[in-house]
């Protein structure tokens, strides 16, 4: 085959715009692109094989093979050497492929007297949609001109034709975007919503693939590219103070944005015919292919640094920025591949719903979520790539599912869902002012988790008796620098005016692990949810915690304090925090400052170790709040932002149960307050457990206090007390099946 010159290719790409450009069905129109692409080549065989399903590739046109195989011939993701590019998205080029590793001979279609093969990925953005092959009788390899020219043929027949639709016979060769889909992700705020997509960064919409000079539009990305030189050449004077990793980051930034290598391939791309916009996107796609074999995690966020790059100067290219004019509907759910808890806390509560391709169970954004109580799935496989702005989504949170442009009886099930989830909250709002008190007459005290000023109105409609816990990390963490003591005085008084008189636990600055503050740098450590965290930063980094505390004590101003210290692992720590507490009270005695009326000072255990302090530890703290989220992960050593095992530990296994049971006898035998905190106590059979074991106090997300009152009125805690014992007695892993069996006996 001779050299493939600029007109070769810019041909082609017309041809095949032209072509796609025409009426007719899906097959006709798919079969004259493989005899196009055949013809240009100057190969016996050109075939399109899509994804049917994730591991599923299906020949859906051929010209050269058997035209019956249409259809019929499938093959598993990594089988034959179709699989192999797809698995890999790479290209596999061999003169003899009989002879190559993995080779499957598919009789049916005939290619038997084809040797030579070349197979290319078709994919959007990373997206892997198929593989597209030519195949020669000559036994020879294409070169690698031949290979770059393939490639470029499939990016546009990705773009051009939204192939990933093309999935059956007789289908429609449509728009992927007009399609339904089912996507799973993973539970992070449970919660159903319906309404329309919301792209928090809308994609950038490509219109002209093909460019007629190649010459002039060559000088259109340079001088787009320098646009874009310039304006990060600009943040980085501006970020000179910055902080040392702040500054790493941009300058990473600026290599890439002044890389030669970067702009020479994107160039090479529009010579062989494509406009600018579709030669940044090729080297983009690239880009995420190369990010998905990355192992380095560091190595992953420079190449994501690229991607962010690329849609930059696809922006500049086409005018389009983040505000694309269009107006958010009447009930938007927010589609993002990640967001910051400050842009999410911009939107505050106009969104009924949030789905993101990125995200973990433990992230900011999954905090601001869960204060605001608006469904979350995050870790949504091509959610940015396949919805568009208005596409009407429903999302179920306690699932994990996303249902993009539903069809009608889905939506309707749906519906169904959402009324029966409605007129459940009815009922548990008709039971807000009565107490949380067992058939036995144990009353359990039941409070809510909060963090921002958005939860506290909750307080009185939930029927909780208290905050139980407030995070006062958010405000650091949605800020590019340190509060001012003096803006965190005003938000603790707020706090303290709103809960007209309840009860308030403050956890100090529990950051670290996954709880990153921009102003502070990050230490690299291999396992940050074990490592320089909440209170250890606190004694290590005392002025910030100094400040904290001095801030709580002055917003209290005459009306009961409760501190509480998170992570704490050792009585030791506990007592150094306390000391610096202490010290701050004198100080503001001296000041002539008023006091707080009384001060409460807890810890939360979070530990396995702290369990087993020495008795004097126990009668020294105020009070003790199980937090079960992180200790649950140290107690069976499984990390609860990673899904291979986070959900294989249950609450109420009985191993776990007896450890809760030590921690309650030891604080019944000093006499210390204890509570439970956590996820665990939002959900009504694990809270119905917990009570009846001795935790008297739970405190929970503000939706979950009416199902969790509601189940413990009906419920004995002695005769759960029972089923418990009898689940440890007879040796079972979990009392979960006989506690779902007593709860379904219920009235």
């Amino acid at each position: 085959m001779p050299h493939r010159t600029e007109s070769d290719s810019r041909r082609l790409l017309r041809r095949l715009r032209d072509a796609l450009a025409e009426a007719g069905a899906g097959q006709e129109r798919l079969d004259r692109i493989t005899t196009i692409i055949a013809d240009s080549m100057r190969t016996e065989v050109c075939s399109v094989y899509l994804f049917r399903d994730a591991q599923t590739l299906e020949l859906c046109a051929t010209e050269g093979l058997n035209p019956e195989a249409v259809h019929k011939t499938r093959l598993k993701l990594g089988e034959g050497l179709v699989g192999r590019v797809a698995r890999n998205a790479r290209p596999v080029n061999t003169p003899n492929a009989p002879d190559e590793r993995g080779f499957r001979f598919m009789p049916e279609t005939g290619e038997e007297v084809f040797s030579s093969f070349l197979g290319v990925p078709i994919q959007r953005l990373g997206e892997r949609l198929g593989v597209l092959v030519v195949q020669s009788k000559d036994a020879r390899t294409f070169t690698e001109d031949e290979v770059y020219a393939l490639e470029v043929v499939a990016m546009v027949l990705a773009e051009m034709t939204e192939l990933g639709a093309f999935v059956g016979e007789g289908a429609a060769l449509a728009p992927l975007h007009k399609h339904p889909a089912l996507l799973r992700g993973v539970c992070a705020q449970e919660g159903v919503a319906e309404g329309q997509v919301w792209l928090h960064e809308p994609r950038v919409s490509i219109t002209r693939l093909v460019n007629d000079d190649s010459e002039a539009e060559t000088a259109r990305l340079r001088a787009a590219v320098e646009k874009l030189r310039v304006s990060v050449d600009d943040l980085l004077r501006v970020a000179r103070s910055a902080d040392k990793e702040h500054l790493e980051v941009l300058q990473t930034y600026r290599m890439f944005a002044h890389s030669r290598g970067w702009l020479k391939r994107m160039e090479e791309n529009v010579m062989l015919g494509l406009s600018a916009e579709a030669a940044v996107e090729k080297e983009q796609s690239a880009a995420r292919a190369r990010l998905e074999t990355v192992p380095d995690a560091y190595l992953r966020d420079r190449l994501h640094d690229l991607d962010d790059l690329s849609n930059r100067l696809l922006r500049l290219l086409t005018g389009q920025g983040n505000d694309t004019g269009a107006e958010m509907p009447e009930r938007p759910i927010l589609v993002a591949r990640n967001i910051g808890p400050g842009e999410l806390l911009d939107y505050g509560r106009k969104l009924r719903g949030i789905v993101l391709e990125e995200g973990a169970v433990g992230s900011h954004a999954t905090i601001v979520a869960r204060a605001l109580a608006i469904p979350l799935v995050i870790n949504v496989p091509r959610i940015t790539t396949d919805a568009l702005n208005g596409d009407h989504i429903m999302i179920d949170g306690s699932e994990g599912q996303v249902h993009l442009r539903p069809e009608d009886s889905v939506a309707s099930a749906f519906r169904d869902k959402m009324a029966m989830q409605a007129k459940a909250q009815e009922r548990y709002a008709s039971l807000r002012d009565l107490p949380a008190e067992a058939r036995c007459g144990t009353r359990v005290r039941l409070m809510m988790n909060a963090g921002l000023m958005a939860d506290l109105p909750s307080l009185k409609g939930s029927g909780a008796e208290g905050v139980g816990l407030f995070r006062t990390e958010l405000q650091f963490l949605v800020r590019s620098t340190v509060p001012r003591r003096s803006e965190l005085v005003a938000l603790y008084a707020r706090v303290l005016d709103s809960a007209q008189g309840q009860r308030v636990a403050f956890r100090t600055l529990d950051i670290g692990s996954d709880k990153v503050m921009p102003y502070m740098k990050r230490p690299d450590e291999p396992n940050p949810a074990m490592g320089w965290r909440a209170i250890r930063v606190g004694l290590d980094k005392s002025g910030v915690l100094r400040m904290q505390v001095q801030a709580l004590i002055r917003a209290a101003a005459g009306r009961p304090l409760t501190v509480m210290f998170p992570l704490v692992a050792q009585m030791s720590e506990f007592e150094a925090a306390r000391a610096i507490l202490m010290r701050e009270m004198e100080r503001e005695r001296r000041l002539g400052h008023v006091l707080p009326a009384r001060v409460e000072v807890g810890v939360m255990l979070e530990t396995p170790s702290l369990a087993f302090a020495p008795d004097s530890f126990f009668e020294l703290v105020d009070f003790i709040s199980v937090g079960g989220n992180d200790l649950k992960q140290f107690f069976f050593a499984a990390d609860r932002e990673n899904e291979l095992v986070r959900r294989r530990y249950d609450t109420l296994s009985t191993s776990f149960i007896t450890f809760l049971q030590q921690i309650v006898a030891r604080c019944v035998a000093s006499g210390t307050p204890l509570s439970f905190c956590g996820e665990d106590a939002g959900r009504p059979l694990d809270a119905l457990a917990m009570a009846a074991i001795g935790l008297g106090t739970l405190s929970m997300r503000p939706a979950s206090v009416g199902p969790v009152k509601a189940l413990i009125r009906r419920a004995h805690l002695g005769e759960v007390a029972e089923v418990i014992a009898r689940a440890q007695v007879r040796g079972l892993e979990t009392a979960r099946p006989a506690l779902l069996d007593y709860a379904a006996s219920l009235d």
